[in-house]
């Protein structure tokens, strides 16, 4: 049972600190008659403006029958439709159709392209930071990853970072957290590791490079084919519903958790900055509540899903292991090492760190208290 000696200084400290440090809540202030004015010209002045019918094409990252990733842009895509009576219609296009995965940030930013759906972690080579926004190692899980975007701060920094490059980022999914990855070999040490060969991306690519481990970003097509050649010793990719539907168990069959590298998952729809501010704040507003549910959605979707892929790999002879507590010492302090190394040569990607820095420090204070 938890004592006040244990908790009271530390809430007694955190509140000292929240009493010298500007607050990020976006709780709404209760608007004035001038304000209510002002948004109602600004409303009357874009409804004259948006043509009838706005019909957009968004670009996805994923396929639409990949379960989540590909279900939960195509779900945007219809949902939008349903809420604006068919005033708003947002095309999704597959993988490469209108312009290739890795140049969906620049299309978008230039116009080419209305928008796109993809996860933020996808744009690291153009801002860091947003790797942040995408799969934290060792992160919050989503409830707390949500209450820092919406409560603490981190929506507006990635306002801040998106803006600068001419593009408006809504968060439209959110997934349960990932599994580690699929080997041939079992390990018990983290000096095994050294020399593997891994299909691995984002922050948790840097961890595994520190212990080693070679790792190449490889997409979705050609991960099976590496692991069939032998190119890669192992690979991680998602969760156990998607990794099912794309067959890695016929080439690997040690199954290992916990996905440190991304304990939950966000993705956004990127859309052109001024397509976005061309819109009425009605059109604006549905898009935003749309995507508000595919988060819903996607947590709850997600959580459900993965008992039944589980059972159904391990029918299929796959091994389900969890990784010893000394591997997973050694990918933490790796990747401490990583995030200071991040922060030291990108100043947005201190920042996006501190802010949730600090509110994790906050809240893990109510965790403990209000977790049984």
């Amino acid at each position: 049972m938890l004592g006040t000696t244990t908790i009271a200084p530390r809430l007694n400290h955190s509140a000292s600190q929240s009493d010298s440090k500007e607050t990020h809540s976006n709780l709404a202030k209760k608007p004035t008659e001038t304000t209510i004015d002002a948004r109602l010209n600004q409303e009357l002045a874009q409804s004259k403006s948006e043509k009838s019918n706005i019909i957009w094409r968004m670009a996805s990252a994923y396929s639409g029958d990949l379960p989540q990733l590909g279900s939960l842009a195509k779900r945007v895509s219809q949902n939008i439709w349903k809420v604006s009576n068919g005033k708003i219609e947002l095309k999704f296009f597959g993988p490469g159709t209108l312009v290739p995965t890795s140049e969906m940030f620049d299309a978008v930013a230039s116009g080419t392209i209305d928008a796109a759906y993809s996860t933020p972690g996808s744009w690291a080579d153009k801002e860091p930071a947003l790797q942040l926004f995408s799969g934290i190692p060792f992160g919050p899980s989503s409830d707390e990853y949500l209450a820092w975007v919406y409560f603490g701060g981190g929506r507006e920094l990635l306002n801040e970072i998106y803006h600068s490059h001419g593009i408006q980022s809504i968060l439209c999914g959110m997934i349960a957290p990932e599994a580690s990855g699929w080997f041939r070999d079992t390990f018990s040490d983290p000096k095994e590791l050294k020399g593997l060969k891994m299909r691995a991306s984002g922050l948790g690519s840097k961890v595994l490079n520190k212990l080693g481990v070679e790792t190449y970003d490889l997409q979705e097509a050609n991960i099976f084919l590496a692991l069939e050649s032998g190119e890669i010793d192992g690979a991680e990719f998602s969760m156990p519903a998607i990794d099912l539907k794309l067959g890695f168990h016929h080439l690997a069959g040690q199954y290992y958790f916990p996905g440190w590298h991304q304990p939950s998952s966000f993705f956004e729809l990127i859309i052109n900055k001024d397509r976005w501010d061309s819109l009425a704040i009605t059109s604006q507003a549905q898009i935003e509540a749309v995507c508000g549910d595919n988060i819903r959605y996607g947590i709850a979707e997600g959580e459900a899903l993965q008992y039944s892929a589980l059972k159904e790999l391990t029918a299929k002879g796959v091994t389900i292991k969890r990784w010893p507590i000394g591997i997973l010492s050694a990918l933490k302090d790796s990747w401490k090492e990583v995030v200071i190394e991040q922060s030291s040569v990108d100043k947005n990607f201190n920042k996006v760190w501190r802010s949730l820095v600090d509110f994790r420090k906050d809240y893990a204070i109510w965790e403990e208290l209000a977790r049984p």
